[in-house]
């Protein structure tokens, strides 16, 4: 039996770096890590089956990622009244009690934000997507005071429920909500591709280097590949550029918390997983 079991449950993730970064992780400190890839269309299984299994087989915790973060919100128990309000989780721990919840996008998008741009706040911010992981990058813009969040969906009741939301817990960020992108992109600082467009199996870009002249700085949550289209069109158009890997990184590296409680050697961990070293 492995020192630690764990698990990463979403569709199209045969390609993650997950599995490595946590079986690194354990080597640090001398342990066996076994983490599982389960994609519940590979498996045959649906997300409830699979998750209730891991409970009951002795996982001590799984990750969670597209399209089950807001989903599994509902079947946990979350205390930080933040990430409650955020309605997404992508870190689950297997208690007696039962599972618990938590958001390392949040805290890892707030990391890979300071290590990248130090203090100077995010500006104005067109944040493309409002699913689980753009809910997890919009409550982190408002933490880091972003002057103003245009929201792009083309669901807009689901934008507009995130943007109330943002703006109940806002410091004084202006929220609005549209479903044009070279509208919304106009004028912004920021640019943020949250929807899984660029990844592989999703080929393209949500924001068109059209809308890129005049924006300082661009992300996106993407980091398979790391050299998404979007990323590219901003690096030629001059943009200071936040990888998807920083995100995967701090948001793994506090996950990796949650589930352990072991320190790591960031620096390290960093450098064999962007070097691909084999765990």
């Amino acid at each position: 039996m492995p020192d630690l079991l764990l698990g990463l449950i979403g569709d199209n993730i045969a390609a993650s770096s997950s599995p490595r970064l946590h079986r690194l992780a354990g080597a640090q400190n001398g342990m066996e890590v076994q983490y599982d890839s389960l994609i519940p269309p590979a498996i045959g299984e649906d997300f409830d089956t699979i998750f209730a299994r891991c409970a009951r087989e002795g996982y001590r915790g799984v990750n969670v990622t597209y399209p089950y973060k807001e989903y599994v919100a509902r079947k946990v128990e979350v205390s930080d009244p933040l990430v409650a309000a955020m309605g997404a989780v992508n870190t689950v721990l297997f208690e007696p009690g039962g599972p618990t919840g938590w958001n390392t996008d949040y805290t890892g998008f707030m990391a890979a934000y300071r290590a990248a741009r130090g203090e100077v706040g995010p500006g104005k911010v067109c944040l493309v997507g409002t699913g689980g992981v753009g809910r997890a990058l919009a409550f982190a813009l408002v933490a880091l005071e972003a002057a103003e969040l245009r929201l792009v969906d083309r669901d807009t009741a689901k934008a507009e429920a995130l943007a109330e939301e943002l703006r109940a817990a806002s410091r004084g960020t202006e929220v609005v909500t549209g479903t044009e992108v070279d509208a919304l992109a106009a004028g912004a600082t920021g640019l943020v591709n949250a929807t899984p467009v660029g990844m592989v199996g999703h080929d393209g870009t949500a924001i068109p280097a059209r809308c890129l002249p005049g924006a300082e700085w661009a992300f996106d949550a993407v980091y398979t590949p790391l050299d998404t289209r979007f990323l590219q069109d901003a690096e030629a158009a001059g943009l200071s550029i936040i990888s998807g890997f920083e995100l995967f990184f701090w948001q793994g590296v506090h996950a990796w918390a949650h589930f352990s409680g072991k320190p790591l050697d960031e620096p390290a961990l960093y450098a064999a997983l962007r070097n691909k070293t084999p765990a």
